[in-house]
């Protein structure tokens, strides 16, 4: 037999992950990387940097991974260094100071609900703009030493990474994240094993790790099912932030919602609030009801009264079509069970989910949401009208305008989004402690006093940090996907920071109508050529993997990125993460925003780049239609011209070429001799002063408070107390209303019909008279004028209602006699009618009960 020359099989390769073991005296440096309160202090971030800058960049600053990383050698370098070692102690100082803070505790407490957080961008847990805000959010629940918790999902990977093919097509990459990499710590049992909760879906368990990501002084609780106690069809729900099809979309609210609850009550925390950042949280209600029931003893109606009393829900879309609805047969499936841990029918369930109840309508989490929780708003001035329009529905009786329906304009975190070079520049002309009052416009309008041509320096700064940044990072890609490395080579050369740049970075949905700017490519070159006044384009954002649409209009832009009038005078960034959008909204001159109105809900990019010097050139639509002021920005006016959307996209872009040519570029160009533009920089100046003040999460966060928390916390101590007295007296005071609604009788309606024919004048009087018999309804009724002008009517919906109350002058028996004197007081033609309604000062708003009979 020959023997072969060599035979061996396959390696059996293991893995083995060895990490830097920290000395004693460098644990402070773990305890800070493992609280994202370095995301928002520079001096933490200035320490890493100073500690290693080049592994600070390669780990993409991951203060996790960078202590995993240095070598002994670069550990023991650390400990000699005296001078390092006592910034290292500062930082550590300052640290432990912020963090002992108690909450205060006049202010509400909350728990908060969200599919998604954007708190740094090595923490994947967030696709855009709603996760950013609800990262913002938490870290100034932190600052402004409130009680909160927040709840979501630690993903496995997160939304995509975005690259772009040969072609511009958008191609979406899912990278695993690496836990024991990241700034988050397993909650575990008294044993020291990996804390479990058990989450009883129709059929089976579900099992979820828990995680905490400490934000400061804020916890914040990640659940994740992908470990091996699931099978695979359970794993995947913490895979992918909105990946899957409808039924792993329930999966994970339910996960969200009675998952989140369960978990709050196993670490046995209790709030005042329960928040509900868009409808996907909307179950933490149907558990919270669940839960009244069966420890509190109370029935059904009872337990709304209570989770109503202390439940908000935020919504952040402007379209019916953008919510969450259920099929019946698949909603059934996974909540099945509930009817008879509430004690209530199938369909009384479903029709909490439901705009028309009996109907087979889907059901709606937003509907769900509107029916659980006591208060509800949108997220800025325009869309809360907006959505009382589009939640109308639900309370039929009642017309837009009246609904309950408030808003708080969204804002954005300051110390996050405020380039490092302008918080030092605020902290210098204003005073350091001006953080804890930032939304007073006293303070910014100090700006005033500085001299333009500091302000013109951090802008400059922050110009070529952007420039570059996109050299840097993106030089690479470019060699990948452009093909001839001589144009990639020729882009980096155009790209100049003494040329106008203007950002539009955004997900690329089409409503944000990305393609407006290049409507005319001829005019559009004549713009971005001129020699004597360059003007670039910078363009960034990522499509959903599903929306074709907006991938197509990314490939489009690309390609005429790569016409050779456009190269380099357009350029489109790849992979826009919270990394790349500090950088861009901090360092170009201009922002752009061209939504189709007024499907912007609020925005917040925006607002970030106020705060960095970076003026405003958008649509009067979201934040930016109560934000403008003249002098400090460019709008686009919030007026249709056309009902065709091709037309007016045809309008509204002529209207930014003629701006962009006749007031922008020439404001820009108007330069001194030390070489900028003093107009430009009073522009700098009005903005900072005039609009950043308003918008920011300090601001914001205030807003809940007075507007909607105090409210919540009263009202629940005052229905909770003496085991739920007040809120089982005013469900039992609905229980009787709804048995005998049907009873009320119109008795008689009596007014000078003749004189209403004939027409009144200023100043004429019409007395009316209505008796109303309540037969055997207990309780009192109201009944009210309820009027609108012909001439103000919008899409069918009457607008500028007036209603008013009638008098109650007498009651004889079952029969109330109302009466009313009104004087006319206004010109034109107006239509009128009666409305009767439940009668209860308990009642927080008519939308709590919106029993409507009117009278023909």
């Amino acid at each position: 037999m020959k023997i072969k020359a060599n035979y061996t099989n396959e390696p059996a390769w293991k893995e083995i992950n060895i990490y830097s073991k920290l000395p004693q005296e460098l644990k402070i440096l773990d305890e800070i990387a493992h609280n994202l309160w370095w995301v928002w202090n520079y001096e933490a971030i200035d320490m890493f940097t100073a500690i290693n800058k080049t592994l600070w960049r390669a780990t993409e600053g991951n203060p996790v991974l960078f202590l995993q990383q240095l070598t002994y050698k670069q550990l023991t370098a650390i400990l000699e260094d005296e001078s390092l070692m006592s910034r290292i102690k500062e930082v550590y100082a300052k640290f432990k100071s912020y963090i002992e803070q108690k909450p205060d505790p006049t202010k509400p407490s909350i728990a908060y609900f969200s599919m998604e957080y954007g708190l740094s961008n090595i923490l994947k847990i967030y696709s855009g703009g709603l996760g950013v805000l609800a990262g913002d959010y938490i870290k100034e629940a932190s600052d402004s030493s409130i009680d909160l918790c927040a709840v979501g999902f630690l993903y496995r990977y997160g939304y995509f990474s975005q690259s772009l093919a040969m072609d511009g097509q958008q191609i979406a990459n899912y990278e695993p994240q690496r836990f024991d990499q990241l700034p988050v710590e397993q909650l575990t049992e008294k044993d020291g094993k990996p804390m479990i909760l058990e989450v009883p879906f129709a059929s089976h368990t579900v099992y979820a790790y828990v995680w905490q990501v400490k934000v400061g002084r804020v916890a914040l609780y990640l659940m994740d099912t992908d470990f091996e106690m699931n099978s695979e069809w359970d794993r995947s729900i913490t895979h992918k932030l909105y990946g899957g099809d409808w039924e792993n979309r329930i999966k994970q609210e339910y996960l969200l919602g009675i998952g989140g609850i369960m978990l709050l009550n196993k670490l046995g925390i209790k709030k005042q609030v329960y928040h509900c950042n868009e409808g996907h949280a909307a179950l933490i209600n149907i558990q919270r009801l669940a839960d009244y029931i069966a420890n509190d003893h109370l029935t059904f109606n009872e337990a709304l009264e209570a989770v109503r009393a202390s439940a908000l829900y935020t919504c952040h879309t402007p379209v019916p079509a953008g919510h969450d609805y259920f099929d019946e047969g698949l909603f059934s499936k996974y909540m099945n069970k509930f009817p008879e841990l509430l004690g209530i029918s199938w369909q009384d369930l479903m029709d909490m989910g439901r705009e028309n109840p009996g109907s087979s309508e889907k059901f709606s989490m937003s509907v769900f949401a509107l029916n659980t929780c006591q208060e509800a708003n949108g997220v800025s001035l325009l869309h809360g009208k907006v959505s009382q329009k589009m939640f109308a529905p639900v309370w039929k009786g009642y017309f837009p305008e009246e609904l309950h329906v408030g808003y708080v304009t969204n804002g954005v975190h300051m110390s996050t989004w405020a380039a490092s070079e302008w918080r030092r520049f605020y902290e210098k002309n204003f005073d350091v402690n001006f953080y804890q009052d930032q939304s007073n416009p006293e303070i910014w309008e100090q700006i005033y006093n500085v001299p333009d041509d500091e302000i013109w320096n951090v802008r400059q700064t922050l110009k070529k940090r952007l420039i570059n940044y996109i050299k840097d990072q993106f030089k690479d890609n470019w060699l990948k996907n452009q093909g001839d490395p001589s144009k990639v080579v020729s882009i980096m050369e155009k790209i100049d920071s003494n040329a106008l740049l203007i950002g539009f970075g955004r997900r690329f949905a089409t409503y944000k109508r990305a393609h407006l700017l290049f409507t005319d490519l001829d005019r559009l070159s004549r713009i971005v050529n001129n020699p004597q006044r360059p003007i670039q384009f910078i363009f960034t954002g990522k499509a959903h993997p599903a929306d074709g649409g907006g991938q197509g209009l990314i490939k489009h832009i690309v390609e005429i990125s790569r016409r050779s009038e456009f190269s380099g005078k357009i350029i489109f960034l790849e992979n826009y993460d919270m990394r790349l959008a500090k950088r861009l909204i901090s360092g170009v001159d201009v922002w752009l925003n061209t939504p189709t109105r007024p499907l912007e809900a609020s925005g917040t990019s925006g607002e970030k780049a106020e705060m960095n010097g970076v003026l405003n050139f958008s649509v009067l639509d979201g934040w930016w239609y109560e934000g403008y002021r003249q002098g400090a920005g460019w709008a686009l006016t919030d007026k249709r011209t056309y009902d065709n959307q091709d037309y007016q996209d045809q309008l509204d872009a002529a209207t930014i070429y003629s701006m962009l040519e006749n007031e922008i570029i020439p404001l820009y160009y108007a330069k001194n001799s030390k070489g900028y533009s003093p107009e430009w920089i009073q522009y700098i100046k009005n903005s900072i002063a005039q609009i950043t003040p308003h918008y920011t999460t300090k601001r914001m966060i205030d807003d809940y408070i007075h507007r909607f928390y105090s409210k919540l916390v009263a009202r629940y101590k005052y229905l909770s107390a003496n085991k739920f007295a007040k809120a089982k007296e005013i469900a039992a005071w609905k229980e009787e209303v709804a048995t005998h609604w049907d009873e009320i009788e119109v008795v008689s309606v009596v007014y000078d019909e003749m004189l209403v024919n004939k027409g009144l004048e200023v100043g004429d009087e019409l007395r009316i008279e209505i008796v109303l018999d309540k037969k055997g309804l207990a309780g009192d009724i109201g009944v009210e004028f309820v009027s609108y002008k012909q001439d103000s009517v919008s899409n069918s919906i009457p607008e500028n209602v007036r209603a008013v109350p009638l008098l109650l002058e007498k009651r004889e028996g079952s029969k109330m006699y109302f009466g009313i004197a009104l004087k006319a007081s206004e010109t034109g033609k107006s239509k009128f009618g009666f409305r009767i309604y439940p009668d209860n000062k308990d009642l927080p708003h008519r939308m709590d009960f919106a029993y409507v009979k009117w009278i023909n």
